[in-house]
């Protein structure tokens, strides 16, 4: 490979992320600290109130994290060993994995190369009578196909639990994420559009799911009454998942600030595209008429065939240019955990023909005018002295 362009030190660095967080959530955490009431609490149960009304679902149940709320969301469905739950293969390792807790298998699905989210007709392909359940991604914050996902799955009798870690506040046809499906979890973690640092949330139509995931979210705990809270029932043997009201007063802070999150990122999304779409060697995230992204990441897919370096070398061209830029995800089928199912290379070429093109680039609301066009300018640049 060429020898390294030498270029000067960068005058300014653009973190990967930088959290949205000010001296409104300081106030609200040192409020809760205050009352002596830090764990779950009357907070947690504003929090929820408020998160259900706003994606629209009927019930939102606070966890501890977004891999709580699949665990929880697939216990509420009561899955067994032996069943099957097809979900894609490029995601995070959060969302196979809780299949395993159950001794159920995770059935990987291909992608389309349009949006990188779960491919319906490969997902109808891997439907066994064995099948449980379909567990569709949001992937980088783009609604998956529901219409289709829908269909499939009520042909089926199969529940729909969406991965909604990347996707607040995402819409497909008009209607929030968290109030389309069965059941949706949301991730909460410290780089996510909503952060209380740690935590996740489950929304459901459903009153049964939703009173079940909140009891096996503390220990299968049934309370007592306000009178005598220790004459408690252990009604099963269930989780130390519950969320804190620490928690709670960040997460409501956020998500009054939320729209007005969305709103900058969609800004720093917008000019990106309209910087990158003329470069051939690049390819920009798609944008389609039914559906609202997030933008919780800008995924740039390189033509790699254009270009005189791979992947990895054009992030490290951009560290270099003061750009922290980063890879989502490295598809599951080709992890060791999962080469006991059977799983093996060239399995769902889609897949593997995109994660090597992928490139997260910084997009927050925090982020300056300067810093924008510093990414853009170092992107160009490493274009401009690696394309063929």
């Amino acid at each position: 490979m060429s020898a390294p362009v030498k270029i000067q030190a960068p005058k300014i660095q653009v973190p990967f992320h930088r959290p949205s967080v000010g001296e409104e959530e300081v106030r609200a955490v040192a409020e809760v600290i205050r009352s002596g009431w830090l764990t779950t609490g009357a907070k947690t149960l504003e929090f929820e109130r408020r998160f259900a009304r706003y994606v629209g679902a009927e019930h939102a149940v606070a966890v501890s994290s977004c891999t709580a709320a699949l665990h929880l969301s697939l216990e509420a469905i009561g899955l067994q060993p032996g069943d099957e739950v097809l979900l894609p293969t490029t995601t995070f390792a959060a969302t196979a994995e809780v299949v395993t807790y159950f001794r159920a298998r995770p059935v990987f699905v291909d992608i389309l190369p349009q949006t990188l989210n779960i491919s319906p007709r490969d997902a109808e392909r891997k439907i066994t009578p064995r099948t449980r359940a379909i567990l569709p991604v949001h992937f980088a914050g783009q609604p998956c196909d529901m219409e289709e996902l829908r269909q499939l799955a009520d042909a089926h009798h199969l529940p729909v639990i969406e991965d909604a870690a990347h996707a607040l506040p995402a819409a497909y046809r008009e209607k929030r994420v968290g109030g389309i499906s069965e059941l949706t979890a949301f991730s909460f973690y410290a780089t996510k559009p909503l952060s209380t640092g740690e935590g996740g949330m489950i929304t459901t139509g459903n009153e049964e799911y939703a009173a079940r995931a909140r009891r096996m979210r503390l220990h299968g705990i049934e309370p007592g009454d306000q009178e005598h809270p220790w004459e408690y029932t252990v009604r099963d043997a269930g989780y130390k998942y519950n969320f804190t009201d620490l928690q709670a007063a960040l997460g409501i802070v956020q998500l009054a600030k939320c729209d007005a999150m969305y709103d900058a990122r969609r800004r720093v999304a917008g000019q990106y595209s309209a910087a990158f779409a003329p470069m051939q060697a690049l390819e920009i995230p798609a944008t389609l008429a039914d559906r609202q992204p997030s933008w919780h990441l800008y995924v740039l897919r390189l033509h790699l065939d254009q270009l005189r370096v791979d992947r990895r070398r054009f992030v490290e061209e951009l560290a270099d240019r003061g750009v922290g830029a980063s890879v989502h995800f490295r598809p599951l089928h080709l992890q060791p955990a999962y080469q006991p199912y059977g799983y093996a290379a060239g399995d769902f070429p889609d897949a593997e023909r995109e994660y090597p093109r992928c490139v997260s680039l910084p997009i927050y609301p925090e982020m300056t005018g300067e810093e924008i066009e510093h990414v853009i300018s170092a992107v160009g640049d490493v274009v401009k002295h690696w394309r063929r």
